[in-house]
């Protein structure tokens, strides 16, 4: 399990008990209210932790659409994959581009609400990333 994940279940945790510390300290009436509180406050955290993936993934496909109509414009008639790393080190919507005419080529994509720039260039040994022929000036 990731660190960012471990951190997360943890805060979640100690954010529960601190309730539960508190509400065993209130008068009977006011206990049974912050109990339900408390139900509600566990039920909201694994609401989060269970949507988040599925909000992540929407929004990776629709990224992904958007970063594949911005390269069929710009380059038309080019074959490429897109790719992205999936661990929780990386930004999801960071996502990898190989063109078939470079294969030894990584071009990185940011996609963005403010649009689509190219962020990095993995080069192949003793090249420069302006001799690429999908180079963009990263971020220009």
């Amino acid at each position: 399990m990731h660190p960012i994940t471990v951190i997360e279940i943890f805060s979640a945790l100690a954010l529960v008990l601190m309730l539960l510390g508190v509400a065993y300290f209130l008068p009977k009436k006011k206990r049974n209210t912050a109990l339900k509180m408390i139900v509600l406050v566990i039920v909201m955290e694994l609401a989060f932790f269970a949507i988040r993936p599925l909000w992540i993934n929407y929004h990776l496909g629709v990224k992904t659409e958007q970063l594949t109509e911005y390269l069929e414009k710009r380059y038309p008639g080019e074959e490429f994959s897109i790719s992205y790393r999936t661990s929780r080190n990386y930004n999801p919507y960071h996502m990898e581009v190989r063109f078939e005419s470079e294969q030894d080529w990584i071009y990185g994509y940011s996609v963005t609400n403010q649009g689509i720039k190219q962020v990095s260039v993995g080069v192949p040994d003793a090249q420069l990333p302006d001799e690429g022929l999908h180079y963009e000036g990263l971020g220009d």
